[in-house]
This record gives structure tokens, C-alpha cells and sequence, in this order.
């Protein structure tokens, strides 16, 4: 595996390419490798409860809804909750299910003033295939990163 530097610098250039509002945008395994070697570095699965206990969650993550369950409802103490849980100076890596709502929640988290948020792209389960099945593309549990389920 590259270097923390490397690995960040190249999360950096791909939210600059894409003109992401965030700090940068992660592979599965650069943020796995973040979360394992960079100091106070935090994963923060923002799936639902019931995504997590169904789909499978990962151990070291801290777990804030962007939308709650039933009804998708945005959480509107998302904010107050990633505060409470997460130092604002910490490097923070958000996941969800494909890569969209932690998009959502790493732009929400950077003009909260979370200068270091990135996004896992692909997401714990990945992109659809050309038969629209997740997990058998990209993604976290793709990549054979670790998870369990309930």
C-alpha cells in the first residue's frame, strides 16, 4: 500500500477533478488502510440501523444516520450527533451503502467545519452490475475488507 501522503494526495485530486466540496475521495481500501495506520483518523457509516443489521456493518465504524428508516428521512441531527461523536480535526472518512449519501454527509460535514472529510467511494456494497446486483462489482465488501453481519 502507498504511503498515508500518497494515499491522501491522490483522495485530493480526484475530489479536485471533480470538483467535490469536500477534502477528497477515497477507494474502499485507501479508507480501510486510513482507518487502520493514520492517527484519529474515524469511519462514520452513515446507513440506517436496519441496513446495517440486514447488510452487514463494519466493526470499527461509528454509525450516523443520514436517513432514517422508514420513510428516508433526512436525520436532522446529523450535525449534532457527528459533534458529539467525532473531532471536528480529525481526518473522517463517510460510507454508506454506494457512495451517494456519504457524499451528502461528507459535504454537509465540511461546512460544519470539518476541514478533513473525504468520501468512500463505491460504498460498502458497490455499484450495480450489469444484471443490477450490488456486491459483485466494487465496494467495500467486494474488496474483502473486514465486516460481519447479525
Amino acid at each position: 500500500m502507498p504511503s498515508l501522503n500518497l494515499i491522501l494526495r491522490t483522495a485530493q485530486e480526484r475530489a479536485h477533478a471533480a470538483s467535490l466540496p469536500y477534502a477528497g475521495a477515497l477507494t474502499p481500501t485507501e479508507a480501510y488502510y486510513l482507518e487502520q495506520h493514520a492517527p484519529g483518523a474515524v469511519l462514520v457509516d452513515v446507513r440506517s440501523q436496519p441496513e446495517r443489521d440486514l447488510v452487514g456493518q463494519i466493526d470499527q465504524a461509528v454509525n450516523i444516520e443520514w436517513q432514517t428508516y422508514p420513510g428516508w428521512q433526512p436525520n436532522p441531527y446529523f450535525i449534532t450527533q457527528l459533534k458529539a461523536t467525532v473531532d471536528p480535526e480529525a481526518l473522517v472518512m463517510f460510507i454508506c451503502r454506494s457512495g451517494n449519501r456519504s457524499h451528502q454527509a461528507a459535504v454537509a460535514a465540511q461546512t460544519a467545519g470539518y476541514s478533513e472529510s473525504y468520501n468512500v467511494l463505491e460504498g460498502f456494497e458497490g455499484d450495480k452490475n450489469e444484471q443490477e446486483r450490488r456486491n459483485l462489482k466494487n465496494g467495500w465488501k467486494f474488496a474483502g475488507l473486514p465486516w460481519h453481519q447479525k
